[in-house]
């Protein structure tokens, strides 16, 4: 018993040690500072563009435009950029259809045939009105399943639309304020 805590406490010692070593090769600090004069706040920046002030416009001048480009936007595309259009998915109507009856008419029929062969017709009806109504629900499920997946992406699509035709009216005002939009 004694050795075998022994080699237990070895164990432990030398997984610890393991440990310990793992983590000073792999423990390193970086310090990055970096310093910037464009505001935080950037309508640009938040969209994802670059803007570069080709007349040589100062940052103030620059934060002016981009306001006034980020309202005229606005109002061309009924998009706000702050407040983003939620584009709702239209929801899959999962109220029964008949898929589970028409299911269970397909098996009872299936089955009848099949129990007929094996002497009882009516219990082969019933196995098989049972396994066609499950059939007819799964099927019933997936196909909503589906529809529901393909409502959402027609959606998320709608509303990446909007957020680009956005981003083009905005970048149009900027470019004919004498910046290059990237």
């Amino acid at each position: 018993m004694k050795k075998i805590k022994s080699i237990l406490l070895a164990v432990i010692v030398f997984t610890s040690i393991q440990q310990l070593i793992a983590q000073e090769t792999t423990t390193t600090t970086t310090t990055v500072t970096t310093t910037t004069t464009q505001p935080e706040t950037s309508i640009a920046k938040g969209l994802g563009l670059y803007i570069f002030p080709t007349k040589g416009q100062d940052q103030k001048t620059q934060d002016a435009d981009e306001m006034e480009c980020y309202k005229w936007a606005i109002e061309q595309t009924g998009y706000d950029p702050l407040n983003p259009t939620q584009v709702q998915a239209e929801k899959v109507n999962t109220a029964p259809n008949g898929s589970a009856v028409k299911g269970a008419a397909g098996g009872a029929a299936a089955g009848a045939a099949i129990g007929a062969i094996g002497g009882d017709a009516g219990e082969g009806a019933a196995i098989g009105a049972v396994v066609g109504g499950l059939r007819g629900r799964r099927a019933k499920a997936h196909n909503n399943q589906q529809q529901q997946q393909q409502n959402n992406a027609a959606a998320d699509a709608k509303e990446k639309e909007m957020e680009n035709n956005y981003k083009k009216a905005f970048s149009a005002c900027m470019e004919g304020k004498a910046y290059t939009v990237k």
